[in-house]
C-alpha cells in the first residue's frame, strides 16, 4: 500500500447527520521508536503490547453545513469544552483531509473521555488519536459501504499515525509492529500491523502495572525530542540497533524466554533515555523515584528469581511488566515496596489487550 491508495474516489452514499463512538486503548512499546522523518514516518521500527484498561472513549457527532471552505468542530473532555485542544486537532484534520475529503462538509462535535486519570502521565495521544481516526473511518464507511475490514483497519491506523505516531499501534492487538523492517514480514512505515509470528503462552495476559511517578508536564515534549535525533551523534547506530532487537525478539516471543525478554525490554527503555541524555540540547525525563523503583525491581528479581521487568516511555513513569502466573506475589511487592515512590501513591493495573471496539 502507498499513501495514494488511501485517497478515495467518489462516495456511493450521502449522509445528513449521525453519530459514532469508539473506544481505543493506549499501548506500551517494547522496542522503542525515537526520531521521525517527514510526514510522521518513524526513523526506526517499533513493537508494542496493546493495553486493555487504559482507553479513550470518543463520540463523534456530525451534521452537514452550508459552507465547505473551513473545518468546523468543537471538542469536549469529560463534558467540558476544551478549546485548547483545537489547534492539535486542526493540524490533524489538515493532514488527513486529502484522505477524507468529506471533512469540510460537516460540523463535528468530538466528545472524549479517558478511563485513566487525565494528566496522569499515561500518553493519551495514542488512544485519543486512534479513537478519533476510527470515528472518522466509521463515517467514511457509511459513505462507502463496500469498504473491506482490512482496508478499514489499515487506513484507520494510517490516519491515526498522522495525529500521533504511536497511535497507529493502538487499533489492534495484542502485539503490533510499526515501521518497515526486514525482521517482520508485512511491516510498514505507513501503519501498524499485527505481529505475524508465533507467540508463547507466557506472553498471554501479560501484566502491566503503571507507576505514576510524576504527573507534571514534561520539560521537553516528545515532538522536540524526536527532532533532536536529526543531528544526534548516535542516531544511526540506534536505528540499526532497533532493527536488530526486533530480529532478536522473534525467537524470544516464540520460546517464551522471559529472562531474555526482560533484558531486551529494559535495555530498550534505558537506550531511549540515553538518547535523550546525549542529544544537544540534552535532557533527563527520569526522576529520582524512577531510579529508586528500577533498583528495587532489580533487587527483588535477584532475590526471588521472579520475572519482573520494567520499561519506560518518554517520561518518568514506570511500566512494570510480568507474567500473569506470577502476578499475585509481584503485585504484593509493588503495593508494599514501590507504590510509595508514586505521586500521591497512584498506580494503574493493566494487561495486554486486543485493540479498539466500536460502541
Amino acid at each position: 500500500m502507498t499513501e495514494t491508495d488511501f485517497i478515495p474516489s467518489a462516495y456511493s452514499k450521502t449522509l445528513e447527520n449521525g453519530k459514532v463512538t469508539w473506544e481505543s486503548p493506549s499501548n506500551i512499546a517494547l522496542v522503542k521508536y525515537w526520531g521521525k522523518k517527514e510526514n510522521q514516518i518513524p526513523a526506526n521500527p517499533s513493537i508494542s503490547f496493546t493495553l486493555n484498561n487504559c482507553k479513550t472513549i470518543t463520540e463523534l457527532s456530525y451534521r452537514t453545513k452550508v459552507s465547505d471552505t473551513d473545518f468546523s468542530f468543537e471538542v469536549y473532555l469529560d463534558g467540558e469544552k476544551k478549546d485548547d485542544f483545537k489547534p492539535k486537532i486542526e493540524t490533524f484534520l489538515k493532514r488527513i483531509h486529502v484522505y477524507l475529503p468529506f471533512l469540510k462538509n460537516y460540523h463535528f462535535k468530538i466528545e472524549t473521555t479517558n478511563t485513566f486519570p487525565h494528566s496522569s502521565g499515561i500518553a493519551s495521544s495514542a488512544s485519543g488519536m486512534s479513537a478519533l481516526a476510527l470515528c472518522f473511518m466509521s463515517t467514511e464507511k457509511q459513505l462507502n459501504p463496500e469498504m473491506t475490514t482490512n482496508y478499514f483497519n489499515q487506513k484507520a491506523s494510517f490516519l491515526a499515525r498522522l495525529g500521533s505516531g504511536s497511535a497507529c499501534r493502538s487499533l489492534e492487538g495484542d502485539i503490533i509492529v510499526w515501521g518497515q523492517t526486514d525482521a517482520i514480514s508485512g511491516s510498514s512505515d505507513l501503519y501498524g500491523t499485527k505481529y505475524p509470528y508465533q507467540v508463547h503462552e507466557n506472553f498471554k495476559e501479560y501484566q502491566d502495572t503503571i507507576l505514576l511517578v510524576d504527573k507534571g508536564e514534561k520539560q521537553v515534549s516528545s515532538t522536540v525530542g524526536h527532532n533532536l535525533m536529526h543531528a544526534h551523534p548516535y542516531a544511526e547506530n540506534r536505528f540499526k540497533q532497533a532493527h536488530e532487537n526486533l530480529e532478536k525478539l522473534k525467537p524470544i516471543l516464540e520460546s517464551g524466554d522471559l529472562n531474555k525478554f526482560i533484558a531486551l525490554m529494559e535495555s530498550e527503555a534505558l537506550t531511549l533515555h540515553a538518547m535523550m541524555m546525549t542529544s544537544m540540547p540534552y535532557f533527563i525525563l527520569m526522576k529520582p523515584n524512577t531510579l529508586e523503583i528500577i533498583n528495587k525491581i532489580w533487587s527483588f528479581r535477584e532475590s526471588t528469581g521472579l520475572h519482573i521487568g520494567f520499561t519506560l516511555d518518554a517520561g518518568a513513569n514506570v511500566h512494570v511488566l510480568y507474567p500473569k502466573k506470577e502476578a499475585k506475589v509481584i503485585l504484593d511487592f509493588i503495593k508494599n515496596e514501590l507504590v510509595a515512590y508514586c505521586q500521591n501513591e497512584q498506580y494503574i493495573c493493566d494487561q495486554i489487550g486486543f485493540g479498539a471496539n466500536q460502541l
